[in-house]
């Protein structure tokens, strides 16, 4: 069978991860073209929101310090290329207690990898960062090149790159299925059949769709953004004076938030928020919500607790050791699965484009990809 519409590659989803890979791909003179069901940048999936934090120290695991080294020298390659200021830099804090997950976890990546770092007591904490309450056993680790992204501004100018290099960019229009044919992959749309070499599914919390048959653990959160006006002294919260910043602050309660730029403090909770299906998010931060990061405030930010200006809604897609995918698709070779990314992937997301346009054009990548692969989930397979 022959196809009107034939291209050496496929993109699904044009959020962080797929607007990055389109580009690169783009780059590199492939034939691309990327598909997303609304028009990115958008406000429906977990790529907005003004602000996203960078950070080396990373708490998570060491292995992911390679990758975000690499994504700070592609968001550099792409702010030059477009002319668009897209990382701005203000430092980055964690603090907690000194046994917890946060901090242990930060120190023990900075040490690895030779991150330069600073080890604060509660009584430096507070003379540098008066904003904060801590409790007096707790410690901090503060890093001078953490950071924040500015999303919109960033899958603007990854698709800005992608165009002006020839790539093709289909909006409204998302991928309802594909099938693996003899010598490529063939994808429909509510728009039409399309044919490609291979296919980069990188759908957000809309993967477990196209990847249904293969009985991933995959899972979507909904998480609440809050921008506060500080209640008293803003200039504790200037991007000078303030870090991007992580807070332990008890069992399930991680705290983040930014400076105020110009668009108020924003603070919101790491992994906290009930399951939810990708069609049915409830946009609307609830009185009962607004309270209870208000209380969270109170108690350990209240410099910050002052008049609510605007809230958003952003998802999760979670695995449950809270990892990346990144892999072919086990029963599909010409298919890649870039997808979930566990709430923590939009700093990478201009490497893992890298990364993507590396396995795509030649099977390869610099990185352990290990730690991301299908084949660590225990879940059967149905055809």
């Amino acid at each position: 069978m022959s196809y009107a519409l034939r291209f050496d590659v496929i993109v699904a989803g044009l959020g962080a991860m797929g607007s990055q890979t389109l580009a690169h791909l783009a780059r590199r003179g492939v034939n691309a073209v990327g598909f997303d069901r609304f028009t990115p940048p958008h406000d429906q999936g977990s790529s907005h929101g003004k602000s996203r934090i960078i950070r080396e120290a990373y708490f998570e695991d060491p292995i992911y310090v390679p990758l975000v080294r690499r994504a700070y020298e592609c968001w550099a390659e792409l702010e030059a290329e477009t002319g668009t200021t897209l990382f701005r830099r203000t430092g980055g804090l964690c603090y907690g207690p000194p046994d917890g997950e946060l901090v242990t976890g930060a120190r023990r990546s900075a040490e690895l990898h030779g991150v330069a770092h600073e080890s604060l007591d509660a009584a430096a904490l507070r003379r540098r960062f008066p904003a904060f309450v801590v409790e007096d056993d707790w410690v901090g680790l503060l890093e001078s090149r953490a950071g924040m992204l500015d999303p919109e501004r960033a899958i603007a100018a990854a698709l800005d790159v992608a165009r002006r290099h020839g790539a093709l960019v289909r909006t409204g229009e998302p991928v309802l299925r594909w099938r693996q044919d003899g010598d490529g992959v063939v994808v429909d749309t509510p728009q039409g059949t399309y044919h490609a070499a291979q296919l980069v599914l990188s759908a957000g919390m809309w993967i477990g769709e196209l990847v249904r048959g293969l009985g991933l653990p995959i899972t979507v959160q909904r998480n609440a953004l809050y921008w506060f006006e500080p209640r008293r002294d803003s200039a504790l919260f200037a991007p000078e004076r303030f870090p991007v910043f992580l807070g332990d602050l008890a069992p399930g309660l991680m705290l983040y938030g930014f400076p105020d730029t110009g668009d108020c403090v924003k603070v919101a909770l790491h992994h906290f928020g009930p399951a939810v299906t990708p069609d049915a998010v409830d946009r609307t931060v609830g009185a009962a919500e607004i309270d209870h990061l208000r209380g969270v405030l109170q108690r350990y930010l209240p410099a910050a607790n002052g008049a609510l200006r605007e809230t958003g809604v952003c998802t999760y897609t979670n695995v449950p050791d809270e990892q990346f995918i990144i892999d072919r698709h086990p029963e599909a070779s010409r298919v890649w699965v870039a997808s979930p990314c566990s709430g923590h992937g939009f700093k990478f997301s201009s490497a893992i484009g890298e990364v993507l346009a590396d396995l795509v054009t030649t099977g390869r990548s610099r990185f352990d990809l290990t730690p991301f692969s299908i084949g660590r989930f225990s879940a059967g397979r149905s055809s």
